[in-house]
């Protein structure tokens, strides 16, 4: 398998990337991963529509009700249609997702980048500072924050996207140390060429392919963390339906109707599986060195 960077696809134009696109519906992981996001996209962009019932409309007459032919999955011990609540919980999960990833991107790159770039005192400060940060549990620091900031759903994206930022940093500044002692990088510096202009022309995009990579893999480490901050009450709080306050709402109920905690629990597991899966797929077309590497 060749190596492919991120930046032969932009220059060699739409016949790469589908050459790239091809080698990645050959893994049948990679085809799982984008069978499993197609759907969650689209029930999340589709969900007012879909949904047989408000997700946080309340039915007394159908409490706690197993599978039947009004409540294909049943409903929750207020009487709420347990599958508009999942489908409605896809879109938090998408949003947090996103939102959590992008912050992390938006942060951690350009502090990796400034830092493999001017090296000494400016490298030493922002990596010990991001250093001290890997220290403690990316889960912990997001709960931390969660827990100070409120459970809203901007809470919950700051605290899972602020968890997010060494990682990147971590990566692009790992990827960009050989990229900066290239010849081309030295010849820009010669000419005359400003920094930011290094950066942005000939690491940035050369170091672009684990960056997307560990985007992939965060955005499910992401629907896994915002899952957990729900179960444990910090994250995004009812009647708001998520994954997470799922789980927690049904948990007292799990010997009077499993099928409330079976699924979710197996919602949240599809997806962040989906999400590994591709990121796994993505990292051996995009980048076969990387294998095995990236965490």
């Amino acid at each position: 398998m060749t190596d492919i960077s991120a930046t032969e696809l932009i220059r060699e134009g739409p016949h790469r990337r589908t050459q790239t696109f091809r080698k990645l519906i050959a893994i049948p992981q990679a085809v799982y991963g984008l069978v499993v996001i197609g759907i969650t996209l689209f029930a999340a962009i589709f969900a007012p529509w879909i949904a047989p019932f408000d997700p946080e409309s309340m039915d007394f007459d159908n409490l706690l009700v197993g599978i039947s032919e009004s409540h294909w999955l049943g409903s929750d011990q207020m009487g709420r249609d347990t599958l508009s609540r999942l489908i409605s919980g896809a879109q938090i999960a998408l949003i947090v997702s996103l939102g959590a990833v992008g912050i992390g991107v938006l942060i951690g790159v350009p502090l990796g980048l400034i830092s493999v770039y001017f090296r000494g005192f400016i490298d030493d400060v922002i990596m010990r500072f991001m250093d001290s940060l890997v220290v403690f549990p990316s889960l912990l620091i997001a709960v931390g924050l969660a827990a100070a900031m409120g459970g809203s759903l901007i809470s919950v994206i700051l605290a899972i996207g602020i968890a997010n930022v060494p990682w990147m940093a971590r990566v692009i500044r790992s990827q960009g140390l050989s990229i900066r002692e290239m010849d081309y990088v030295a010849a820009a510096e010669a000419g005359g060429m400003s920094h930011i202009r290094i950066i942005v022309r000939h690491i940035l995009p050369n170091s672009v392919s684990p960056v997307i990579v560990q985007s992939t893999l965060s955005m499910g480490y992401a629907v896994l963390t915002e899952a957990a901050l729900g179960f444990i009450g910090v994250g995004i709080q009812p009647p708001t339906p998520t994954w997470g306050n799922m789980l927690q709402q049904a948990f007292p109920m799990l010997d009077q109707q499993p099928l409330l905690s079976i699924v979710p629990g197996i919602a949240i597991f599809l997806l962040v599986l989906a999400f590994n899966f591709l990121g796994d797929a993505l990292r051996d077309v995009l980048d076969p060195r990387l294998k095995g590497v990236i965490h």
